[in-house]
């Protein structure tokens, strides 16, 4: 078998393998575009071939950034479009291709790749961990109603939480593409977890929406100023269902005038936010908290350290301490004692010989890396070992972020 780097003249062949792998068939091309491979980098894709040249296996990567905790901004690559024929499943093709890829990720100089798992057995044994986890929140329209309590103040009382004082514009997707690229963006550099999305993406219109041609309303948000600084892209479907593919906001008051403009739309009965952030306050500014009803809690975000001394130092921290780790890489074939030296918000981390404090697999310190995974939750499950008391509750302070991560982008 042989792997190859594909470029532009493969597209075809690699479009239609990968459909191919999944069982389906490429959609029909619009005039509008929104393709999803059309955001594809060919010079970063993987082709594997028979020893007759008849291609069984694909695979690929985005340029993306990836907000660290303390809004650090690194680069990251984004594993995507990853299939095998079924006639070819089970012979080490998936192996051959995710070793060929993280040898040459490393060969570029990335320390960073993420990915969405299709199925969540399968790239845990690449060196991948969940590290961001979204839900659905369902609203019944009759049980919308938000009741905001004013912030106790001292001498004068503040105004009332998620008190906004700007406005709401209701646009078609084809009138804001604009606006919606920029109050992304300025959204995702301030979010750990959130991946951008470079300009091709919305020029191409690839992914989902409010990215592709979809049909969707957008309703976006200005400050007291008139500044975009929100925006919620929806549509309204069967049985009088108002869904929400994502809210974008660069503020709580943002965030709470585009959920009670959703929630108080008529000829509704219910309200489904699709990528629901687990810790958003929501829930809580909602008359009835019970009215709230999760589903769907799962993974999203898989994260693969391909260099652990330049991860760590790349992100912020927030606790000063020290911590030794071992970390296990049995995909890659290696295994480290790290020394993570934390103090003033940053961090050293240097090989070391010392005893650990912790013993983990890669996965798992991917897991943990962004901070939306504790520790010792970890450690709790038999991931993890700690070596000695106290150790579990260090490595939690260390580890946690500022702010819980999240990401909504689908790639």
């Amino acid at each position: 078998m042989e792997i190859r780097s594909t470029t532009d003249d493969d597209l075809g062949v690699f479009v239609h393998t990968l459909h191919a792998a999944f069982g389906r068939f490429p959609e029909t091309p619009t005039e509008e575009g929104g393709l999803w491979w059309s955001a594809l980098e060919m010079d970063r894709g993987l082709l594997a071939l028979t020893a007759d040249g008849r291609p069984v296996g694909t695979a690929a990567a985005y340029s993306f950034e990836l907000t660290l905790p303390g809004e650090n901004l690194v680069p990251t690559a984004g594993v995507t479009a990853v299939g095998v024929l079924p006639t070819h499943r089970r012979q080490g093709v998936l192996g051959s291709m995710m070793r060929h890829q993280l040898t040459e990720l490393r060969a570029r100089g990335e320390f960073l790749s993420v990915l969405l798992a299709s199925e969540a057995l399968i790239y845990r044994r690449f060196g991948y961990g969940p590290a961001t986890y979204t839900q659905k929140l369902t609203v019944p329209r009759h049980r919308a109603a938000l009741a905001l309590p004013r912030a106790r103040g001292t001498a004068d009382e503040r105004p009332p939480a998620g008190s906004d004082t700007g406005s709401i514009e209701l646009l078609r997707r084809a009138e804001c593409g604009e606006i919606l690229e920029e109050v992304y963006d300025r959204y995702r550099r301030a979010q750990p977890g959130a991946l951008s999305r470079p300009h091709r993406w919305w020029a191409s219109r690839a992914g989902q929406p409010p990215l592709s041609p979809a049909p969707r309303h957008v309703a976006v948000h200005r400050d007291a100023d008139g500044v975009p600084d929100g925006y919620a892209s929806y549509s309204l479907g069967e049985a009088d269902t108002l869904t929400v593919d994502e809210t974008i906001a660069t503020d709580d008051a943002a965030s709470t005038a585009l959920a009670r403009f959703v929630l108080g739309h008529d000829l509704v009965t219910q309200v489904v936010f699709k990528h629901f952030p687990p810790e958003h306050p929501l829930r809580w500014q909602l008359a009835d908290f019970r009215a709230g009803q999760v589903s769907g809690d799962t993974d999203w975000l898989w994260v693969r350290l391909l260099d652990i001394p330049r991860a760590l130092t790349a992100r912020g921290w927030f606790t000063d301490g020290e911590l030794v780790l071992d970390v296990d890489d049995p995909f890659l074939g290696g295994q480290g004692r790290y020394l993570l030296t934390v103090s003033d918000s940053k961090a050293l981390c240097v090989p070391t010989d010392r005893e650990p404090d912790l013993s983990l697999d890669v996965s798992d310190l991917g897991s943990i890396y962004l901070g939306g995974t504790a520790p010792s939750t970890l450690v709790r499950a038999g991931h993890v070992r700690a070596h000695r008391p106290g150790a579990a509750a260090l490595a939690d302070a260390l580890f946690r972020a500022d702010r819980s991560p999240h990401c909504l982008h689908w790639f």
